[in-house]
């Protein structure tokens, strides 16, 4: 009968990754199939934004913060029969932070840990230099999902990705590069986190796919060949979110939006005036409208508006021409009748805008560019083609500005970006006093709101200076068929509960 026949489901991947073992690759892109894999030792609620038991079922950590102790369960069977205890998360720590293994993600999400201590059986401390605050968030993220110990040792670095061992509500059952990722529930499964809805997967089979090129996804979905896809482009969205047989859902990510960060070391944008203009003369509404649709947020300020520590006071005002006209003609920058670029002491108004060619930031730089020329700029627009050629230009140092976003739960993600000495501190911009205020609102474990206290004043700091122009906030567009329930995300906004899906004949 149809009730006996396995249910089977096809999920639409939009990258092929170049490596899937989540310890060592970075890609959100794995994170989609393997979070049902693996459990963490917490799960983010994404209702509330707080922390609940995992595969920890409770943990403690000392008043200087130095110590997380965790209770584990005791009744959690890896996919392969191995136990999980303390000694395997020592395992899973271990094999992340082995240089060897070049994680790319995982290792630097554990910050300033200096050991794992294995107390007894079922219990088991991380031991760190310096108080983190973003440490649960990290241990709830697949990167750091828990791995059977005995597969690690078995497969190593190189070909664990293809023989995956968790303890989630689905087992990993096949990996073809370039063609599919399979996985099927996991009977035994009797320890999921309070944020699951269900407590076994009633999907049988999840069969994952790759569609890279954008405009494939939608006709996917239309075809049937798949039942969920995500990034669908916001044209796409518009049509199939009309149609009855198709759901199309607006997934927030959190991190920071699709912004410019100034160069200060430069001129002209090393004047806070000009960059202060340079925002007020772009209409970022209309520029979200053209190039995104209806689907996208409008960003203002520092972090998307679905992040932790967003602050709605600190915002960038709204497009003013005439403003930010003004703010040039008092900085010295003038046009005269015969001429549409501005000149200062015999200098032009000149600018290089840099976008990296993925996504829609090329279309976006077009337009911000085509803005600050009718504020009388000469703006040459560079596309860089991969990450490589754009960490040359901003080894350069001659760019005026540079399009980026990143994506993630814990604001501690500003770090590298502000920070005086931080790896993308694509601005330049050095302040003792800003760098005080993110270490501080790093290592505040014990208090949300002084954390967000904290985080408010440095986007104040940022907003002060003009150092960036935000554009707009990340959301995923995820088509599905109508006839799949339940599906929800987790806090990161990319990653879907598999157990929750549902498919109705």
């Amino acid at each position: 009968s149809e009730a006996d026949e396995p249910s089977e489901l096809t999920y639409g991947l939009t990258l092929a990754p170049t490596g899937i073992d989540p310890h060592i690759n970075a890609s959100v892109e794995l994170g989609i199939p393997l979070s049902s894999v693996y459990d963490t030792l917490v799960f983010g609620d994404p209702d509330t934004g707080t922390f609940v038991p995992g595969l920890a079922q409770d943990w403690s950590i000392s008043p200087d913060g130095l110590r997380y102790t965790f209770q584990l369960r005791e009744d959690v069977t890896f996919h392969d029969g191995t136990r999980f205890d303390a000694q395997a998360v020592a395992a899973n720590i271990e094999y992340v932070l082995d240089p060897d293994h070049r994680s790319q993600k995982a290792a630097a999400m554990l910050g300033p840990l200096s050991r794992v201590e294995v107390v007894d059986t079922f219990q088991v401390s991380l031991v760190l230099d310096q108080p983190y605050a973003p440490l649960l968030d990290s241990l709830s993220q697949v990167y750091l999902g828990m791995a059977s110990p005995t597969a690690l040792e078995t497969w190593g670095p190189t070909d664990y990705q293809f023989h995956q061992v968790g303890t989630g509500p689905y087992k990993f059952v096949e990996y073809l590069p370039n063609d599919r990722l399979v996985l099927e529930q996991n009977p035994d499964y009797a320890w999921g986190p309070e944020i699951y809805r269900r407590e076994v997967p009633a999907i049988d089979r999840i069969t994952f796919r790759f569609y890279e090129d954008p405009a494939t996804r939608a006709l996917a979905l239309e075809g049937g060949q798949v039942d969920i896809i995500g990034e669908l482009p916001h044209h796409e969205a518009e049509r199939l979110g009309e149609m009855p047989a198709f759901t199309v859902d607006q997934i927030s990510i959190p991190g920071q939006p699709l912004q410019f960060i100034f160069n200060t070391g430069v001129p002209p944008t090393d004047d806070a005036l000009v960059r202060q203009a340079l925002v007020l003369g772009v209409d970022r509404s209309r520029i979200v409208e053209t190039v995104f649709g209806s689907y996208s947020p409008v960003a203002s300020g520092l972090l998307s508006a679905s992040t932790f520590g967003y602050d709605p006071q600190a915002v960038f005002p709204a497009y003013d021409p005439d403003r930010a006209a003004e703010l040039l003609d008092g900085a010295g920058w003038l046009l005269t009748d015969s001429q549409s670029v501005r000149q200062k002491s015999d200098r032009p108004l000149e600018l290089e805008l840099v976008v990296p060619v993925w996504g829609s930031n090329p279309e976006v730089g077009q337009l911000v560019a085509a803005s600050w020329e009718q504020l009388g700029a000469d703006v040459t627009l560079t596309v860089a083609p991969g990450f490589g050629p754009l960490s040359d230009i901003r080894a350069g140092g001659h760019y005026g500005a540079i399009g980026m976003n990143s994506f993630g739960t814990d604001p501690d993600l500003l770090r590298p970006f502000y920070d005086s000495n931080g790896f993308f501190n694509w601005s330049g911009y050095r302040d003792p006093d800003l760098d005080l205020l993110l270490a501080e609102a790093a290592e505040a474990f014990n208090s949300r709101s002084q954390r967000e206290g904290l985080y408010s004043q440095i986007a104040e700091r940022v907003k002060d200076q003009w150092l960036i122009l935000p554009v707009r906030d990340y959301v995923n567009l995820v088509g599905s068929s109508s006839k799949v329930d339940g599906l929800r995300f987790s806090p990161q906004g990319w990653f879907p509960y598999l157990i929750d899906l549902e498919l109705q004949p």
